[in-house]
């Protein structure tokens, strides 16, 4: 279940989850259950804001230099032919 679809949830879906749950964990485990909930959504936002804030420093950073050419050799076109004896 997403995020997103966690916000469209009304009060009787979450009561009806809610007793599910109890049902299910027993009161006893709910709270551990919970703070283990509570635990990833808090390591999932900090990991969300992590790449963000990565790709943002990467955008703003120069682009990588493009590598030279290496240097065009001079031919000899016309002119004078060196010749070695």
């Amino acid at each position: 279940m997403t995020l997103s679809m966690l916000a469209m949830l009304g009060t009787p879906e979450i009561i009806i989850i809610g007793i599910v749950v109890l049902v299910l964990f027993g009161a006893r485990k709910v709270p551990e259950l919970m703070k283990g909930v509570g635990t990833g959504i808090k390591e999932f936002k900090k990991a969300s804001r992590d790449v963000q804030d990565e790709i943002s420093r990467a955008s703003e950073e120069d682009p990588l230099p493009q590598p030279r050419k290496p240097a065009d050799t001079v031919s000899h076109t016309g002119g004078s032919k060196d010749t070695h004896s």
